[in-house]
């Protein structure tokens, strides 16, 4: 089987959990106290309306969960791919009490990879727990490297990442983000990732049209 087969098959498993959820969640919502929908009329917004909001944010909620988790495992799987020896490796925090461990995604020699498909947290507190795990990372002989393939939105956002970043490269690790991550994999697995999720993705949109 080859990786584009393989990432096929990961992304049709990853659809069909998650249509199901989205459709279990729908099913239960039928049941759900709609009291509260009498603060959405005060605010200007119709029983519709707010029923659909309700439906979408629940849709959203399992859309980006189901989003990161596919590419996450799908760039894990290009390292696999290349490097048979490639893993998910836990550290112990040799900097603090908490957590007692840290994951790093996928080790390869001593490059500690960190995939992340979006990160989009306006927590300050963020800041400091990252710098506490590639501090680990590192401590442990291991070289911390970000690969972000989407940067957030929103200003808050971008500077937490743009922090995140700087902490990266004070520690002489590496960070990588939208095109330079797609390239990353590339560079680093000889495998186009995101070629491969363009023809998923076109091949889904022509069988809707069809």
């Amino acid at each position: 089987m080859t990786i584009e087969d393989k990432i096929r098959d990961l992304a049709a498993t990853y659809a069909e959990q998650l249509r199901a959820r989205m459709d279990a969640r729908i099913e239960e919502m039928r049941e759900d106290d709609k009291s509260h929908y009498l603060i959405y009329q005060v605010l200007g917004i119709t029983d519709e309306e707010g029923g659909l909001i309700d439906i979408y944010q629940n849709k959203g909620r399992f859309l980006y969960k189901y989003a990161g988790a596919l590419l996450e495992e799908a760039a894990l799987l290009c390292f696999k791919e290349k490097h048979p020896n490639a893993m998910r490796y836990y550290v112990p925090n040799t900097i603090g009490q908490r957590p007692r461990q840290f994951e790093i995604d996928c080790l390869v020699g001593d490059s500690a990879i960190e995939i992340k498909w979006r990160d989009a947290t306006t927590d300050g507190d963020h800041i400091t727990k990252e710098h506490i795990r590639i501090r680990a990372i590192r401590e442990h002989g291991f070289t911390p490297i970000r690969v972000m393939f989407y940067y957030p939105n929103r200003d808050q956002a971008i500077r937490i990442q743009d922090a995140i970043k700087t902490l990266y490269l004070g520690v002489g690790g590496q960070c990588y983000v939208g095109d330079d991550a797609w390239g990353y994999v590339l560079a680093n697995t000889d495998i186009d990732l995101k070629a491969i999720l363009i023809n998923i993705a076109a091949e889904n949109t022509k069988r809707r049209i069809l």
